[in-house]
């Protein structure tokens, strides 16, 4: 008998079949995949699931009997909890708070007994290797922390089916590790367990079985051990074997013709205390520099800085030879540069807003006269945006936030290209998205480089770093200390940066490193409690869209023992734009063969 499935479910939007007859379940003690590509209808079915949509047709059963959840909290408190690829918890309350959310434990008199669940939240998350002062606000924690923190809380609730949206995107390797004894300890404990994720190799390491959905509907469940990979990422995007093995892994094509005159985007001695240390680079119009680094390094930090969405406290920015005002977001819009953030969710889409809505944004100013908005000028830049990036929507006025997440990227993609920009700034452009998606994206790359555009690209998929970079400027603690060109651009290379920049044991613990100290209360937990909200019910993974702290390279306080902050290459003073190589950027650059490779990512959406 399944813990939780669905039978016949069939659920419409205005202009659209989300769900066409899908059949689904997930027994005790199974891992279960679900996959597909963007606009498969995986998140749509897992909103059914968890009581945030109803079902148009058909019926779910938990526990073998028919059941309707009016909200996601009825679904949590039956023992359905779920982790969502952004966090949704609450970035301004405490680590601990947040662990507890809407089941604090209580003193006599009915207040919150602050002691015991510092005590508790501290004791929990160890389990996860995440060590960090529990009063301390979770949005100062890095994004990894923040989603380690929010699977201790779906764990903790006793849950008896956990639903996990692509739950690894945001960690560290060993973070994933700590995750996958947690999955399979849930399976030993008998909890079904529904699994989301666009990897093949987490799906073939802990799953038991898979379903694939394709346009709304089921076109395969069985076990996952029998369905060979390229069988499986032919099931979700609905093409032949022959035509995948083909492909490859990345739609990168081969070296870009940078223009040989001045850079474009010239960075200077970038310094932000605590988070930049005279970062120095250069753009070419038609280049495509990647910064690589892992989490910790400030890569998220120097686009940032770059795009003035932090003030520098040294160095200077030029755009075409022009000084940029440091600071000022619209400075930079205006002079050129555009920055496509890493998470979508709090710091580029506006879910509530139309798609119509969401590309127009950022250049309402140039489609009005007088000020007064040309909605003819508006509706002919959206037509165009949406058929040249393919964004499916039911129509232009269809709400962004009831797209699937390759769409969303492409919509943020349509807004910041409007703006006619010199140089973009694309920080995880395929985060979260699915192979196809993921394909479009880079291609589009590609053309915006061959046209003339500057583009630094930030990507921790080192396969997709390499192949659409012609350069590679390295980062550690937020300083450069290399960078690859030509030949040098290869995975080896770059992979033997980082394990030597990891082992540089002259390499001090970086200010960002530093947690506060264990007994310093936050001012989140500082007030006392009011009676009022003793018997207060707080939802806590209800489904609601929380909005959370901004996915960043920042600092990783509440990671396991990793080296965090070491970033590839060798010391070397600032990276001064070496031009790029001749050496053509194709799949040879990985040292693969692109049969070998064409499987090791599948859709998501």
């Amino acid at each position: 008998m399944h813990a939780l499935s669905v039978h016949g479910l069939t659920k419409r939007f205005p202009g659209v079949l989300a769900l066409d007859s899908v059949d689904f379940g997930v027994a005790p003690g199974e891992v279960h995949a679900l996959i597909g590509e963007n606009g498969a209808g995986k998140s749509t079915l897992i909103k059914v699931l968890t009581g945030v949509h109803g079902p148009d047709e058909g019926e779910v059963r938990y526990g073998g009997e028919r059941v309707e959840f009016a909200t996601p909290l009825a679904a949590q408190r039956a023992g359905i909890s779920t982790i969502y690829q952004e966090v949704n918890l609450v970035p301004l309350m405490s680590v601990a708070r947040n662990l507890h959310l809407g089941r604090e434990p209580r003193s006599r008199l009915g207040l919150i007994d602050f002691s015991r669940m510092h005590r508790e939240a501290t004791e929990t998350l160890r389990e996860y290797g995440v060590r960090a002062d529990v009063r301390r606000p979770l949005g100062e924690l890095g994004v990894g922390a923040q989603q380690m923190v929010a699977l201790a809380r779906a764990v903790s609730v006793e849950a008896r089916v956990v639903i996990m949206d692509e739950p690894t995107s945001s960690l560290e390797p060993r973070e994933v590790e700590t995750l996958f004894g947690v999955i399979r300890r849930l399976r030993e404990q008998g909890v079904a367990v529904v699994y989301v994720s666009h990897r093949l190799d987490e799906l073939y390491a802990v799953c038991d079985a898979v379903t694939v959905l394709r346009d709304g509907r089921r076109v395969h469940t069985g076990p996952l051990a029998e369905l060979e990979r390229l069988r499986l990422v032919s099931l979700m995007l609905g093409r032949e074997i022959g035509e995948v093995r083909a492909e490859g892994t990345t739609k990168f094509g081969g070296e870009h013709a940078a223009a040989a005159v001045e850079p474009v985007l010239r960075a200077e001695g970038l310094s932000v205390p605590h988070q930049l240390h005279g970062v120095s680079f250069e753009v070419r119009p038609g280049e495509v520099v990647g910064l690589g680094g892992l989490l910790g390094s400030g890569r998220t930090e120097t686009v940032k800085a770059v795009s003035g969405a932090l003030a520098l406290s040294e160095g200077r920015v030029t755009v075409a030879g022009a000084p940029l005002r440091s600071g000022s977001p619209p400075a930079a819009i205006r002079a050129g540069v555009s920055l496509l953030p890493e998470d979508r969710k709090t710091e580029g889409i506006v879910p509530g807003l139309s798609v119509r809505e969401n590309i127009a944004l950022a250049v309402l100013p140039r489609l009005s006269r007088g000020g007064l908005v040309s909605e003819a000028r508006i509706d002919a830049l959206v037509e165009t945006f949406m058929k040249r990036l393919r964004i499916k929507a039911s129509s232009p006025r269809q709400k962004a936030g009831e797209l699937s997440g390759g769409n969303q990227q492409k919509v943020l993609l349509a807004r910041w290209l409007a703006t006619e920009p010199k140089v973009l700034l694309l920080d995880e452009p395929t985060r979260g998205i699915d192979v196809g998606a993921k394909a479009e994206v880079q291609k589009l790359i590609d053309e915006l480089a061959d046209n003339g555009l500057g583009v630094l690209l930030i990507s921790s998929d080192l396969e997709e770093l390499i192949e659409g970079s012609d350069r590679v400027v390295v980062l550690r603690d937020g300083a450069v200390v290399g960078e690859l060109s030509g030949d040098e651009v290869t995975e080896d290379r770059l992979m033997e940066a980082i394990a030597a920049a990891a082992e540089d044991p002259a390499g001090a613990e970086s200010p960002a490193d530093a947690e506060s100290p264990a007994d310093a209360e936050s001012p989140a937990d500082a007030e006392a409690d009011p009676p009022a909200h003793a018997g207060a019910d707080v939802p806590g993974d209800a489904g609601a869209d929380v909005p959370g702290d901004a996915a960043q390279d920042g600092p990783r306080d509440g990671a396991p023992d990793t080296p965090q902050d070491a970033a590839p290459g060798t010391p070397r003073s600032a990276a001064q734009g070496t031009p790029p190589g001749s050496a053509p950027r194709t799949s040879q650059k990985s040292g693969q063969e692109p049969s070998a490779r064409a499987a090791e990512e599948a859709p998501h959406g």
